[in-house]
């Protein structure tokens, strides 16, 4: 049919728009089949996802196991330091019995860890009985040794004109217990049980020493406050139903008893409730272990889900009330299903790219997993279980029964003659319908509010400059928020913030902070430490730092003793035979490795400590530390590694978390460009990839100045952001392009219309769902909060302001829709002056 184009029309152009017509159709009458088959059995579809959810919850239950491994959850799963741990662990094999002054272990083992914080204006140091009552040998000093203490002692104040910086004062110290534990699955068991005990020993002591305050750490604590935020979030979480299930049910409710479907709100979160459990049942069957990052599934599933639900209902309302029921589901069906399968399938691709071998969290990775099961059972659960609440709803509503009582609805002359309170609870809305009401479902009050309330003023004319405004103050902040990312390595963003880790990490950060941690320097190849280049490398290298070191300390030696070393024999000779053998340095045994080839030794590996002087923001410091150390081992003579237990969690971290959201992006872009010019509108796509970037940079900058930085919780809630935006600013951008009203306003009328009030209903769930997250006392629930909070709102100002001002300007043109109607207005005015020409005394209208 292309020779009946439009002059000027490629007819390419009309070939793609009749492919995008037939895939559409295509879709439609599939969905609308899937309506009719679900409406003709409905007990069916209704027994099988709950038979589904009894067998695979009850096995949950049962297989329930939370993650002990936080380290494999949270640390980036492919990064350098681990295999520097393993380098540094195979040339120096851990001694962890050995009383140390600081802590020279390749993985955390196995510890307890203390700080004694005296009261504001007191010193630490005078309060000796306290401390040797927590520890009789808080610091062992002794054989003359030299050591740094930075680490042990917080808050110093030194004696004013030191040359040698002797301590005057300090505000706190800490002391840590290392355990021996060789990998043994006994020892490791006796270690835990004497972590608890250690603990339970410093909540004695603080109660006994009013004057000191005692702030513990042990190697669990760090997993026990991680998993505390699931305990203290279980009461909130059914909360957050509670709430959810009443905004729905009163969303979904009308004064017209008829036709109000408040039963159908509340079974549609049932719905999404039940998906959750038989999704977290499948996860728990295939050996998955939980972890707190899991807690927002909840929370992500049931926004897409009611989203569906609430759609449904939607679809129902628009369809004519006087066809059978069956019907009116499958026209439903065809008329939501296409959108949500698309959506849905957004979700699946995007959560299914972050579950990737590319995602380098593995919290991240089992998440998305998760997530990927979650979606594809919700979208079954909606048409099957859903549809077939539907279904009976639509039979109670086609044979007259009361919405809630199921009841018989009286005839309106029984109505008249009974109490006004009895009328209002059993009013069908005849009063309405009898004043030529086209649609009677048009009474619900969001729908009404839409349309002659909130339409006519988001159009106005003197409305639009003030959005304008309102947008670019957003870009404004957005922007200068994304130039402030930072990142989230920090795993204190993910405990309980109420948990003694906190608090140990508060005051750790307050009074040690003027020190990085022990940064172990490791030599891994032979070196002529005797020649002087050599020793020049060496200190250039560990210029800047407070350096522990073994190499200083015999060169120290050397020179107080007048002993020429100047060639290999005699440096090793001397080495071994009186510098080891001194009591002060008998120490340094532990960080020399020699071989012995023949008569000859040999010094293949030796390692050093380092300790950089840092600010208060030290996390950031170590990570440009380590930044600029690392390219140094590949551009000097020497060759070494640095190494420290934290580098572990900090190592490439924010490349590993933003990766996600690149592929979940790219994955969204390259679904959006494949449907360009098959299923929608080019410029419904156009709009809707401008509209999820302006949301997503809104929600990503917005959250950067809300003080969040870039860790595992929030990067999955910039993956939800984006399916999220699509599935609400979707259907609005679709119905838009596609509308043939006069003018754009007319059609962005329509458009809010016909989805603002799903949407408006969806959002509202979703907000009010959240706000019993603020009661969690836990980071990682404050860190979900504020990012889903971000996401439904930037979501609700695009959909209710932004996109309905800035549609009214920008394209698509309604003109040629205009034209059309035009030319059939003018052809019907010919006919009528037709036929009035050929029949004067009577005047027909066709």
């Amino acid at each position: 049919m292309c020779f009946l184009r439009r002059p000027g029309v490629p007819a390419s152009w009309i070939c793609w728009r009749m492919l995008r017509q037939v895939l559409r159709r295509g879709l439609q009458s599939f969905c609308h089949r899937l309506g009719l088959c679900v409406s003709r059995h409905p007990v069916f579809f209704l027994t099988v996802p709950a038979v589904l959810t009894i067998t695979f919850g009850l096995s949950a239950l049962n297989r329930f196991q939370p993650e002990g491994d936080l380290e494999r959850l949270v640390a980036p799963s492919h990064s350098l330091a681990k295999i520097e741990r393993s380098l540094a662990s195979s040339l120096f094999p851990l001694d962890q019995s050995k009383s140390q002054l600081y802590s020279d272990l390749h993985t955390p083992g196995r510890y307890g860890r203390v700080i004694l914080l005296s009261p504001p204006g007191d010193n630490i140091l005078l309060q000796a009985e306290g401390i040797l009552q927590t520890h009789r040998a808080v610091l062992e000093m002794k054989d003359g040794r030299n050591s740094f203490i930075g680490h042990q002692l917080g808050g110093v104040v030194e004696v004013p004109n030191s040359k040698d910086q002797r301590v005057k004062s300090a505000r706190a110290i800490q002391i840590t217990y290392y355990l021996q534990t060789y990998g043994s699955a006994t020892q490791d068991l006796i270690g835990e049980k004497w972590e608890n005990e250690f603990c339970k020993l410093m909540r004695k002591l603080q109660e006994e020493h009013q004057d000191l305050q005692l702030h513990s750490l042990a190697s669990f604590s760090l997993w026990r406050d991680f998993h505390k935020t699931s305990i203290l979030a279980r009461s909130k979480v059914l909360v957050s139903l509670v709430l959810i299930l009443t905004t729905a049910t009163l969303s979904s409710s009308m004064k017209d008893c008829l036709r109000s479907k408040p039963f159908l709100g509340l079974l549609g979160v049932l719905t999404v409730c039940i998906s959750i459990i038989t999704a977290a049942g499948i996860f728990f069957i295939t050996d998955g272990k939980y972890n707190s990052t899991l807690l927002g599934i909840p929370f992500f599933a049931m926004g897409h889900g009611t989203k569906g639900v609430f759609e449904l209902l939607s679809g129902w309302r628009r369809t004519k009330e006087n066809l059978p029921f069956k019907d009116r589901v499958a026209d439903a069906y065809s008329d939501v299903m296409v959108t949500y399968t698309m959506t849905s399938s957004l979700y699946f691709i995007t959560f299914g790219m972050g579950a990737s071998p590319f995602t380098n969290i593995e919290a991240v990775k089992v998440f998305c997993q998760n997530m990927c099961v979650s979606i594809l059972l919700n979208y079954f659960y909606i048409f099957s279980f859903f549809g077939s609440c539907l279904v009976f709803a639509g039979q109670l509503e086609q044979n007259r029964y009361h919405s809630i009582f199921c009841c018989k609805i009286p005839s309106a002359e029984y109505l008249d003659r009974k109490p006004v309170w009895f009328q209002t609870v059993m009013s069908d809305g005849h009063q309405q319908t009898s004043h030529h009401e086209t649609n009677p479902y048009q009474h619900h009050f969001i729908q009404h509010f839409l349309r002659e309330h909130y339409n006519e003023w988001i159009t106005n004319i003197y409305v639009k400059p003030f959005v304008v405004i309102l947008y670019l103050i957003y870009a404004s902040f957005s922007f200068m928020g994304c130039l402030q990312i930072s990142d989230g390595a920090n795993i204190i963003n993910l405990l309980a913030s109420d948990s003694p880790s906190v608090s140990y990490a508060v005051v750790q950060q307050k009074y040690f902070s003027n020190y990085s941690p022990v940064i172990g320097f490791y030599i891994y190849e032979p070196l002529e430490y005797w020649n002087s280049s050599v020793q020049e490398d060496l200190q250039r290298l560990c210029s800047g730092f407070t350096a522990v070191s073994w190499v200083e300390q015999y060169y120290q030696f050397l020179k107080v003793s007048n002993i020429s070393a100047n060639n290999k024999s005699d440096f090793i000779s001397v080495l071994q035979s009186s510098f080891l053998k001194k009591p002060e340095f008998q120490h340094f045994r532990n960080d020399i490795i020699f071989s012995k080839a023949g008569d000859e030794n040999n010094i293949i590996a030796s390692r050093l400590y380092l300790v950089a002087r840092t600010s208060r923001d030290k996390q950031k410091e170590v990570i440009e530390v380590l930044e600029k150390l690392r390219p140094l081992s590949l551009s000097k003579s020497i060759r070494f590694i640095v190494f420290n237990p934290s580098f572990v969690f900090m190592d490439h971290y924010s490349l590993s978390v933003t990766v996600p959201v690149l592929i979940a992006g790219f994955g969204v872009l390259l679904v959006l460009i494949l449907t360009f010019f098959l299923v929608i509108h080019p410029l419904g796509n156009f709009w809707l990839i401008l509209s999820v970037t302006s949301i997503e940079l809104g929600v990503l900058g917005l959250m950067t100045l809300w003080n969040v930085d870039m860790d595992c919780i929030s990067i999955l809630c910039l993956i939800y952001t984006l399916n999220f935006a699509i599935d609400h600013c979707a259907p609005l951008l679709y119905t838009f392009v596609l509308a043939t009203e006069h003018t754009r306003t007319q059609c962005i009328k329509s458009s809010l219309q016909e989805h603002g009030t799903a949407i408006l209903q969806n959002i509202t769930s979703f907000l009010i769902g959240l706000v019993p997250l603020l009661f969690v006392p836990s980071n990682l629930t404050f860190t979900l909060f504020k990012c889903l909070l971000l996401t439904g709102g930037c979501t609700l100002l695009h959909c209710f302001v932004i996109l309905p001002v800035f549609l009214t300007f920008f394209p698509p043109s309604k003109k040629h829709h205009k034209k059309k109607k035009r030319a059939k207005r003018k052809e019907r005015e010919e006919i009528e002056c037709i036929e009035i020409q050929e029949n004067p005394d009577h005047v027909t209208t066709v």
